[in-house]
């Protein structure tokens, strides 16, 4: 699919999307309120924006300024299901957002929805997660890597060993065998890639499941040179690994990040 410049979304949205018959402005308007409302009534104020489709963008589009966190990210939600790109410019404002989760969850719907031109927001607010110190293994600034990996301006470093080991579980797999967890764990480090966490799946029948892992966690000093991150992350993921699920069908998904993560170019 093409990615979605932002200019090319600066359109009427009534031209785009006719309201379904039966649907008043003022039912829309009524359930955008409900977005800020009690779990429930949100929830269910939810399903029926989406069930009304693109014609609810523009009075979502009109009230989220005003619309408290809970009911922001409740909006996103709604764009990301509706999968409407005019919503792009909107996410891009809530990336300066006070709140660290409606500035995660704007990432990275900005990344599912393919806008190609939130690059350079997504880079600024990056910049602005470093600058506030924030750890970078906490889930705004790994949504913003991974929605700028999606966009294709951020390309992770894979040894050649780590992409062997991957190259024969298929296209849909949900990381490496677990049973080659060590020998990642030591590739990626020997390439001054530093682990910051892991995942466990099950693959069964089809489906993927989550598995809990070792329960290990372990938190670095960020001022430490970056080799000496990148040992103690081996360290601890090494000590995960012998305790790690490890069947045919459990697979693990190591994350992970180079140098020029904590020092992107400005």
């Amino acid at each position: 699919m093409a990615r979605r410049p932002l200019g090319a979304l600066l359109v009427a949205p009534h031209l785009l999307a006719p309201r379904p018959p039966g649907v008043k402005t003022t039912d829309i308007e009524r359930l955008v309120q409900q977005l800020d409302g009690k779990s429930g009534e949100s929830y269910d104020a939810r399903a029926e924006l989406i069930h009304i489709g693109s014609a609810a963008t523009p009075a979502i589009l009109d009230a989220l300024p005003s619309r408290e966190g809970f009911g922001q990210l409740t909006a996103i939600e709604v764009f990301e299901e509706v999968a409407d790109p005019r919503c792009g410019p909107a996410l891009v404002t809530l990336l300066d957002s006070d709140n660290p989760t409606v500035r995660q969850w704007a990432a990275t719907a900005l990344a599912g929805l393919e806008i190609e031109d939130a690059v350079e927001p997504l880079c600024c607010a990056y910049r602005a997660c470093l600058e506030r110190q924030t750890p970078p293994d906490e889930s705004e600034p790994v949504a913003i890597r991974w929605a700028l990996t999606d966009l294709g301006a951020r390309s992770p470093v894979v040894p050649s060993l780590t992409t062997r080991l991957q190259a024969g579980t298929g296209p849909d797999s949900p990381g490496w065998p677990s049973a080659h967890f060590a020998e990642i764990i030591d590739d990626l480090a020997d390439h001054s890639q530093l682990i910051l966490y892991s995942q466990f799946w099950r693959v069964d029948a089809g489906h993927t499941y989550g598995v809990s892992g070792t329960g290990l966690d372990w938190l670095l000093d960020w001022t430490a040179p970056w080799e000496h991150l990148v040992e103690e992350a081996r360290t601890w993921s090494l000590l995960e690994a012998t305790e790690a699920p490890v069947a045919d069908n459990i697979f693990v998904a190591p994350t992970w990040i180079d140098r020029t993560d904590l020092h992107p170019e400005r």
